[in-house]
């Protein structure tokens, strides 16, 4: 038995020989356990529930052991924001911009840029006043050179270990939730920028993208035949370089630069052959920039997923690169250095996280740019290091190549920035112009107020905790009551104050009342007993209450307790007595009727009653051993116990007297019967001599005659129409019979309702009318042609002969006749037939019943529709994904409804998955109709349940050149659409 159960039954042993009348003070202290005794500190290791004299295990060993200042408040050392000597300053990561980050930091370093948008004029003047700027405006930077210019003053002398470029991104209307592609951010970024400075009068700033950053290259195509020549210049801001089947750099820009055949199919149009000939195309590099920006292509198109990849091979390069041999004009100085390694960490081209290597220009050190951590590579080298972890199984992991000295190898670089070595660096630091440095020094200002602001909050929070933790170690000492006078706390309450985390709050002792406003016995485990000392300090510091003395034992409580346990020994020996008595036979005159179910289940409710008390005392409290109860469960407990019979009332009619069933009862004799009205004084009392309710005789006669008399009326339908019952020799309107000229009609659903009742007249209710208003519109006219009636509306009607009719008008009430009448020809056609309705067709309705019925069928849920492919002109059924499970109308808005309903979205990447075919090979048709319009509903393109929708697969194309061009139009993708980078 548990420990706790143990303290249970000891704490009520004394109920089993004592009388509720005697229950004395010292029955109630032995209920409310106080006579266990206090456990040791050191001894105890943990809290003893079920006794509330240990206070050992409550939250005090934080206080007691030697202090920790830190432990006293949350603020971080505000230091640790201050940027360190001869550091560099990063940036914030606002949820995905990371990719942005890299490249301003790549950017900030590269001196000739930096000095030149120092250069560009600001509005900054607008914010000057006399010899400073106006303290209570913000400056707000206006174009995106005034935001560079501010946050590159920011990165070079603010005292901020990190700095936030939110405006930055905000002005280009970045979404700052999802990553981008950052190679694609780097090309729009300086197209931008580009455009921007154009407008500036000053060379130096107007011409810095191009001076910097921009190369010339000729596509040069060579006629076979003739040997003409044409090129078609071409400036380049980035070289892209294939990286598939590559493991050097040099390799790549060979294959970016390597000859290609036009031939076949790809023949050149020569101009001067005036026809298709043979010919070479390739790139001749012409001019190189100063910062050479090498894109390697590690994301690509996946045509098997439909979706992009990243290619995580190690691609090696060095920190010198001789680009002599790939240049078309020789003899210049085209020897390059190393200055940044982006890097993209993941196995994935849709995640992961962005970082740079950056090489400082002046001091020729490394640094690892990680959003706001910057960290230096010792001894000047470049160390890839960690970036080279990927996050996927050891079995699959590619061994790293080795690398010579001076070179490198990354499966992570997306692009490598080389500088001319030969290009001067600038002596002197550069320095920022008067307007931002102003703007810089009253962001410090700011910054050391904020840090001298938290310096005292955290000296607050610390002399608080000191003076808490004396408290504690004082007030924890005299918590034990001993013989002392003592009063009840919550030990929620106390482990509460004992925590150092939260504030605390004033005592609430309420959950732990009884009905009577006292200390409920049932809530010791979840109390602890403390000294009346430690008691008034708490109250007068705290407040709250009410204070549970010695006082607030409840007598009552322990009596009822007391009582119940009594019942409860006592109910062990009256079942056994009552299955005695049951056993014996009573005679029909003498005893007492007993439900079945109520016999079978008595001692059960007996039980249920005697904790009646305790467990709406319970609840009522709101909690139980330091657990609330669930609302939502507590109402539907007492919601089922609503609807649960007392005793004895399973046998109670609708009109509260003895039912007529005697299979639902039980006679018992009148010695058992008083053994159970002890335990159920309130229940029905039915003695044997008790006539059932007659209100129930006479329904039941009344049920009996209504019996015989629907049998009757169903035998006479059914021997007056025993074709139309058997479903017999019935006329057909498309093999009109000789024998009648004439044929009635009447709604199917009719004849299957009467059917119904003929074959269950005691179970269904008699049909009496023919409603055939079903059949007819609004203005009387019938709602069918003879043709529909022959073919799909057929299931609708039930064609009744003239003998037929005629009974069926005796029988029931027909509230419109509908016949059709077959006549020959006149005399323009005396040999061809007419069938004339009455009453006649009524157009117009007719016409929107068959729109209503086009409308209804393609607008469905969770229908089936088949997909066949065709291969060679010959249909293929994939036993994968033999159908699919879609809706006619769904629109977006209705699909993410229907995500939070828990349903599934219609997944045409079955398609793909079943077939191998990626979704912008498939061309679908069908009934020979082309399925081309992607924004249309399933409904408006006539495609309704069990259609069978043709798939026919184009052939992959093998140009890995056209692939891109495949990527770019049949699987757009948002990008930077809708920011300011397309604003140009």
């Amino acid at each position: 038995m548990a420990p706790r159960l143990q303290l249970e039954k000891a704490a009520w042993r004394w109920a089993e020989t004592v009388r509720p009348e005697e229950v004395s003070q010292e029955h109630i202290e032995t209920a409310y356990r106080i006579w266990l005794e206090p456990c040791i500190r050191g001894v105890c290791r943990r809290n003893c529930k079920g006794n509330p004299n240990c206070l050992v295990g409550i939250g005090e060993h934080i206080w007691l052991g030697e202090i920790d200042e830190n432990s006293f408040h949350n603020i971080d050392d505000p230091n640790c924001e201050r940027r360190k000597k001869n550091s560099f300053v990063g940036l914030t990561n606002l949820g995905a911009t990371c990719y942005v980050n890299t490249f301003l930091q790549v950017w900030f370093l590269n001196l000739e840029l930096r000095q030149a948008l120092y250069l560009c004029p600001s509005t900054c003047s607008d914010y000057m006043m006399g010899d400073g700027i106006q303290e209570e405006k913000d400056y707000e930077p206006q174009t995106i050179c005034e935001h560079l210019q501010y946050l590159f003053a920011l990165l070079q002398n603010s005292n901020r270990r990190y700095i936030d470029p939110s405006g930055f991104v905000k002005a280009l209307g970045l979404d700052t939730g999802q990553q981008q592609d950052a190679q694609e951010f780097s090309k729009l970024f300086m197209s931008l920028l580009e455009d921007t400075l154009s407008k500036q009068k000053n060379p130096d700033v107007r011409n810095i993208v191009q001076q910097q950053f921009c190369g010339e290259y000729a596509y040069v195509t060579v006629c076979n035949q003739c040997g003409r020549e044409s090129k078609l210049l071409s400036k380049f801001y980035e070289l892209e370089l294939n990286i598939q089947g590559h493991k050097q750099l040099t390799d790549c820009i060979s294959e970016f630069l390597k000859e290609e055949k036009l031939e076949g199919d790809n023949r050149y149009f020569c101009e001067n052959c005036q026809s298709k000939q043979n010919a070479t195309r390739k790139i001749r590099l012409l001019s190189l920039p100063c910062t050479l920006n090498l894109q390697l292509m590690r994301f690509v198109f996946d045509r098997q997923t439909g979706h992009k990849k990243k290619l995580n091979t190690y691609i090696g390069f060095s920190e010198i690169l001789d680009m002599e041999p790939y240049v078309e004009h020789k003899g210049g100085s085209y020897v390059y250095e190393l200055s940044a390694v982006l890097i993209h960490r993941g196995v994935s081209a849709y995640s992961g996280h962005y970082i740079a290597h950056v090489k400082d220009p002046q001091s020729g050190e490394w640094y690892k740019f990680n959003d706001e951590d910057i960290e230096k590579m010792e001894g000047k080298k470049l160390q890839l290091g960690i970036e080279e972890d990927l996050a996927e199984p050891a079995k699959s992991q590619t061994r790293k190549p080795k690398c010579g000295r001076g070179a490198h190898c990354s499966r992570n670089a997306y692009m490598l920035v080389y500088r001319l070595q030969t290009r001067e660096r600038p002596g002197t630091p550069i320095q920022v112009p008067a307007f931002l440095q102003e703007l810089v020094d009253r962001d410090n200002s700011k910054f050391e107020e904020w840090c001298v602001e938290m310096a005292e909050m955290r000296k607050q929070s610390v002399d608080k905790g000191k003076a808490k933790h004396e408290e504690v170690k004082e007030l924890y000492q005299r918590l034990p009551a001993g013989a002392e006078p003592y009063e009840f706390v919550s030990l929620e309450w106390l482990q509460k104050w004992l925590d150092e985390s939260t504030p605390t709050k004033p005592i609430d002792n309420h959950a732990c009342l009884c009905s009577h406003d006292k200390l409920h016995p049932d809530k010791i485990p979840i109390m602890k007993r403390i000294s009346e000392y430690a008691a008034d300090i708490f109250y007068s510091r705290y407040g709250g209450g009410p204070r549970l003395t010695v006082k607030a034992l409840c007598k009552e409580c322990v009596v009822e307790r007391c009582r119940v346990l009594r019942l409860k020994n006592q109910l062990n020996e009256d079942y056994k007595t009552v299955n005695n008595l049951l056993k014996a036979t009573v005679k029909s005159s003498d005893g007492f009727w007993v439900g079945k179910s109520s016999l079978r289940s008595w001692r059960q409710l007996a039980l249920e009653q005697l904790d009646e008390q305790d467990g709406d005392a319970d609840q009522s409290n709101g909690k139980m051993n330091g657990n609330t109860l669930n609302k939502d469960e507590s109402k539907e407990e007492r919601k089922e116990d609503e609807e649960e019979l007392n005793f004895n009332e399973d046998i109670l009619c609708p009109h509260g007297e003895l039912c007529i069933s005697e299979n639902e009862r039980r006679l018992v004799s009148k010695e058992a019967w008083s053994k159970l009205q002890q335990y159920f004084p309130k229940a029905p009392e039915f003695p044997s001599y008790k006539e059932c309710c007659s209100q129930c005789k006479i329904l039941e006669r009344e049920g009996e005659e209504n019996e015989a008399l629907h049998k009757m009326i169903a035998n006479e339908q059914k021997t007056s129409l025993p074709n139309l019952f058997q479903d017999k020799n019935r006329p057909c309107l498309s093999n009109w019979p000789e024998e009648t000229d004439v044929l009635y009609i009447v709604s199917q659903f009719f004849v299957e309702e009467w059917r119904k009742f003929v074959r269950k007249p005691t179970r269904c209710s008699p049909v009496s009318s023919v409603g055939n208003s079903a059949l007819l519109c609004p203005h009387g006219g019938l709602m069918f042609t003879f043709a529909s009636m022959t073919k799909e509306d057929s299931k609708l009607i039930a064609l009744i002969w003239p003998s037929e009719w005629q009974m069926i008008q005796k029988l029931f009430v027909v509230d419109h006749v509908i016949k059709i009448t077959r006549t020959e020809g006149g005399d323009a056609h005396p040999s061809e037939t007419q069938y004339i309705s009455e009453p006649k067709l009524c157009p117009e309705c007719r016409e929107g019943l068959l729109c209503q019925q086009q409308r209804d069928l393609r607008e469905y849920t969770q229908a089936t529709i088949y997909v066949h492919k065709v291969v060679d002109n010959k249909k293929v059924m994939k036993d994968s994904a033999p159908e699919l499970n879609v809706s006619s109308s769904e629109t977006e808005e209705d699909k993410e409804e229907a995500k939070l309903d828990g349903e599934k979205d219609p997944d045409f990447n079955q398609i793909m998955h079943a077939f191998s075919v990626a979704p912008f090979d498939q061309n679908l048709s069908i009934d020979g109709k082309v399925l081309s319009d992607d924004c249309a509903t399933l409904g408006t393109l006539g495609v309704i349940p069990e259609s069978v929708i043709l798939l026919k697969a184009d052939e992959p194309i093998a140009d890995y050149a056209a692939m891109d061009d495949v990527m770019q139009v049949c699987m757009p993708e948002e990008g930077f659409k809708g920011t300011g980078l397309l604003g140009h």
